[in-house]
């Protein structure tokens, strides 16, 4: 970015962008080469990564089996979006997008492709009928608050995340802009919840699900590097509601599945039955050398 810089009449792609992540950027959307995506034994198949998005569907499985809801048994494979992964002809086939995750639910008789965590969230808790009320109006403010997330996220990784932590240069404007945006948004969570337990109301829902990876990463520190920049702290409410998120088994199990960064303890790269937390985390199958 410079101050003499003017936008052509018309963008051409004729050089590498984005940072860290300009060896995957591109401007066309479509498969760059022919893999079939595995295919476990249980009726959902995950293909994901352990970033906030994929975070939010792992969360979503563990808490269905922990609320006794068998059918949800999952296999989670690894797709390594840095290595281009989502970019393979089966990842294609059923996220047009290349964005993780991808869900197959194949316990009908005609499997059914699902992409975009929101999208993924709403069709796991309609069908198991858990954590996303029945009633128009609690429905509606969970909803709400689910698709806020969505819209409200690219500000915050795509924008105060890249500007702040992946652009090759730090840049005085975008990062006050986006920095902004965030706080803000951090304040309308603060507010929400100085009223009320959860997002949704007196229930834990899809809602907060989609939110804690991300609004509850931010204020843990997980995120960016970013909690003094922002001074997360301040945000007590956001906090309070983050850590009791936290606390729950299930959501501790699903943040590790298909996480590859971290104490290797907390990586479970590839969850397939529910004793790979205790025998296939990373120290484990991959222990450091002596």
């Amino acid at each position: 970015m410079t101050e003499d810089y003017v936008p052509p009449k018309v963008w051409t792609w004729n050089k590498a962008s984005g940072g860290r992540f300009a060896n995957i950027n591109r401007p066309i959307a479509g498969a760059t080469h022919d893999k079939e995506l595995p295919v476990g034994r249980h009726p959902l198949q995950l293909y994901s990564l352990g970033t906030p998005n994929g975070v939010k569907v792992t969360v979503m499985l563990e808490e269905l089996l922990a609320a006794g809801h068998s059918g949800a048994e999952y296999d989670a494979w690894l797709i390594r979006i840095g290595e281009g992964d989502q970019f393979g002809s089966g990842f294609v086939g059923i996220n047009p997008n290349s964005k993780i995750p991808a869900l197959l639910d194949r316990s009908g008789p005609t499997p059914i492709r699902v992409f975009e965590s929101g999208a993924i969230l709403m069709h796991l808790a309609e069908k198991f009928g858990a954590f996303l009320p029945k009633d128009p109006a609690p429905r509606a403010e969970v909803l709400s608050w689910l698709f806020w997330q969505m819209g409200s996220a690219p500000y915050l990784g795509g924008g105060f995340g890249h500007f702040y932590a992946y652009a090759p240069t730090k840049w005085e404007y975008p990062i006050d802009r986006f920095a902004m945006e965030t706080k803000r948004q951090l304040d309308v969570l603060d507010r929400r919840l100085a009223e009320s337990e959860y997002l949704g109301g007196a229930e834990y829902t899809i809602a907060d699900i989609a939110v804690w990876p991300w609004y509850g990463g931010l204020v843990k520190g997980w995120l960016y590097g970013a909690a003094e920049f922002l001074d997360v702290g301040s945000y007590r409410h956001v906090n309070r509601w983050a850590d009791a998120i936290h606390a729950r088994p299930a959501a501790q199990r699903g943040r590790m599945v298909n996480r590859v960064q971290g104490e290797p303890s907390s990586q479970l790269h590839e969850r397939h039955e529910a004793s790979d937390f205790e025998t296939k985390t990373q120290d484990k199958v991959a222990p450091a050398a002596e």
